[in-house]
């Protein structure tokens, strides 16, 4: 199964790359499909790219379903 997740953009590198961060880890991405990201975006990831802008509320509300998933997987 692929997952694709919400991540927030910390800060925007060269060569259409960008450091994103989920729940404190940072990770360096490909922005290379979607245009003009700004720190502070929200973008779903999917095996290291970024594949499309997503507001903040529904990145809030996708994070929080998949991590009561997680807890109630983990009992």
């Amino acid at each position: 199964m692929c997952l694709a997740i919400p991540v927030e953009v910390r800060e925007v590198l060269p060569d259409e790359m960008a450091r994103v961060t989920l729940d404190g880890v940072s990770k360096i991405i490909s922005t290379a499909l979607i245009d003009d990201v700004r720190p502070g975006d929200y973008v779903i990831l999917h095996v290291g790219y970024a594949l499309t802008k997503i507001n903040p509320e529904e990145a809030e509300r996708t994070l929080a379903l998949i991590q009561e998933a997680a807890m109630g997987h983990a009992t």
